[in-house]
């Protein structure tokens, strides 16, 4: 669906143009009818075979990432991903819901940890991409700010993430495995950052924003790997 609302600007941008939605390779109706039918396969699977609450999430994710995020936000603000990000925050609700058939608030701390990570992940690309953004009139920050403004928004965003993953710690009663993996690999995201925002600081003609953001693809793998191997440890 979200293809569907963007194949106009999609079809602008360089790192999307490809895509068949913006290429016209499948037609409008048949992205619709795809993506409806998704989503209403995950909520009747969800509700009928997992529970009520996990289903609803679930709804409620599709709608904020459709409606809020691709209609509202995306081409209106450029805090667009920080405040659309929420939607891909929601699969840790939604997959604790399922196995526990309630919330509390060490989801709501998971939760958390993405939705802090999302901008420092996402603007390293969007600075990467920054013409394609303001070919498509899309406001993300690196089109309305001076660089070295995004680089002090994602070191902000950095250390708060990094400080969000330690609050976990006394919350979930988590272990050495996970205070060790929270500390190392979030220094390790901070230096990372700093480093960005030293070289956009220097004025360099390449400031390697993509080894930031492969990083941080990397980085909540291995935060979430060690919040799923932590309970076996004593």
């Amino acid at each position: 669906m979200n293809c569907y609302l963007d194949r106009d600007i999609d079809a602008l941008m360089h790192r999307t143009m490809h895509r068949p939605s913006a290429t016209g390779q499948i037609s409008g109706p048949s992205i619709l009818r795809f993506g409806f039918g998704l989503s209403l396969l995950a909520f009747v699977v969800l509700f009928h075979w997992v529970n009520a609450l996990s289903a609803w999430l679930a709804v409620g994710a599709i709608l904020f990432y459709v409606v809020g995020y691709t209609m509202l936000l995306k081409r209106r603000t450029s805090q667009n991903i920080v405040w659309g990000g929420a939607a891909g925050c929601m699969p840790v609700l939604i997959g604790w819901s399922a196995v526990t058939n309630s919330l509390s608030w060490a989801p709501v701390i998971l939760f958390l940890i993405v939705f802090f990570w999302t901008p420092p992940h996402y603007w390293p690309l969007s600075l990467r991409y920054r013409d394609d953004y303001e070919r498509a009139g899309i406001p993300m920050l690196p089109v309305e700010q001076e660089a070295h403004i995004v680089a002090r928004h994602i070191v902000i965003y950095s250390w708060v993430m990094v400080a969000v993953t330690l609050v976990l710690i006394p919350v979930a009663h988590m272990n050495w495995l996970y205070a060790a993996s929270s500390l190392i690999f979030g220094a390790v995201f901070i230096v990372q950052a700093h480093g960005l925002q030293k070289r956009v600081a220097q004025k360099l003609a390449d400031v390697k924003p993509m080894q930031l953001f492969h990083y941080s693809i990397s980085y909540l793998s291995l935060i979430f790997l060690a919040i799923g191997l932590d309970p076996f440890i004593k």
